[in-house]
């Protein structure tokens, strides 16, 4: 499903993981939870793959098994066309360097006994880089994501949690990756430093041609980065599109629901929520056939007893919902910006947003 399917950089078929239940005074397992029950999707070099869904959805856990971070129980990881899922930890060592991996809480990822110039050292020499210039290698990645040289010599309680998330990001660049998985890296910040650190991420995509899987919740953040987006519900894919398909176009009642709860930042604009009824199911113990139907305002018959496949069309848009066709939205979810009355004030806000740039005091 990739933008050159013959040639993907990452290729993920089938991937599951269920954690097993384990009672009883000798552990037994009861039952397991199905955590990521059956995901695939490719990456191609330079571009970014948005995972994107509620929390317990399987975002972050689908992250880690492409990194090898967890086992998986069954399924298929391709990087660069060997499959890491053979490999054992010895042979995939070599590929760590290629692969690596931003941490949604940058100081809990962070060790505090250790400098900035510790930290950035360490993955170089574990990986045997820059042999006698390491110093110089750190104040370089130091520079690339807006930090001072002088910087390495601190330790991370002396920065702000931008300042922290620009260390986590520099210390997965100092290897020279070529994937990087980023789990919610802007989630715990404010608005205004995210958007100087997706800014930098982009920045640094174009520059050294890295690809990302970026996982997230925050759909504006989203729209913003990715080249292709995967809605996850329940440990499934339930939609797969371009970026700007799945916004124009949103298939699935799931992703109308969650484009529905976009804010919108002009007033007297009216537009259709469409509220997600109920809690997520727990995937210890998932509905049948369609894991949405029991939110879903759709849902018949047919939904509890077939599992609808994730079927793609001719233009590459995929969903997994039997009516999707007769349940699309006659209008869109999101106003377009024809509908909205302009805003000097915010565009101008908003075009400063997006030609920021990162610097030392974020």
């Amino acid at each position: 499903m990739s933008a050159d399917p013959a040639t993907p950089l990452l290729r993920v078929e089938n991937l599951v993981k269920h954690f097993p239940i384990r009672t009883g005074f000798f552990a037994r397992a009861s039952g397991a939870v199905r955590a990521v029950d059956g995901v695939s999707f490719d990456v191609a070099v330079g571009e970014t793959l948005a995972l994107v869904g509620e929390s317990g959805c399987g975002k972050s856990t689908t992250g880690r098994l492409i990194l090898r971070l967890i086992e998986p129980t069954s399924g298929k990881v391709t990087f660069g066309g060997e499959e890491l899922t053979r490999l054992t930890e010895g042979e995939l060592r070599r590929h760590r360097r290629a692969m690596q991996i931003i941490f949604q809480d940058p100081f809990a990822s962070l060790n505090p006994r250790m400098t900035v110039g510790q930290t950035l050292e360490e993955p170089l020499a574990l990986h045997g880089l820059a042999d006698g210039n390491r110093a110089s290698r750190v104040r370089e990645i130091l520079r690339l994501v807006g930090l001072a040289p002088e910087h390495a010599r601190r330790y991370p309680h002396e920065f702000s949690g931008g300042q922290r998330q620009r260390i986590g990001i520099a210390r997965a660049l100092a290897v020279e990756p070529r994937l990087i998985v980023c789990d919610e890296p802007v989630s715990a910040l404010d608005v205004s430093i995210q958007a100087q650190v997706v800014n930098l991420l982009r920045d640094l995509q174009a520059r050294f041609g890295l690809s990302y899987v970026f996982i997230a919740h925050d759909l504006a953040v989203v729209k913003f980065i990715a080249t292709r987006i995967a809605v996850m519900y329940l440990g499934r894919i339930v939609e797969y599109a371009g970026k700007h398909d799945l916004f124009d176009e949103p298939r699935h009642p799931y992703t109308q629901a969650l484009l529905s709860s976009i804010p919108i930042p002009r007033p007297g604009i009216a537009r259709r929520r469409i509220p997600l009824e109920g809690d997520v199911p727990t995937p210890s113990n998932p509905p049948s056939g369609c894991r949405f139907r029991t939110r879903c305002p759709h849902a018949r018959p047919r939904c509890a007893e077939e599992a609808p496949a994730l079927e793609a069309t001719a233009d590459g848009h995929a969903v997994a919902c039997h009516y999707w066709r007769e349940l699309a939205p006659r209008e869109p979810i999101l106003p377009g910006t024809a509908a909205m009355p302009r805003n000097p004030r915010l565009e101008a806000l908003q075009a400063a947003f997006r030609a920021s740039r990162p610097d030392s005091g974020s």
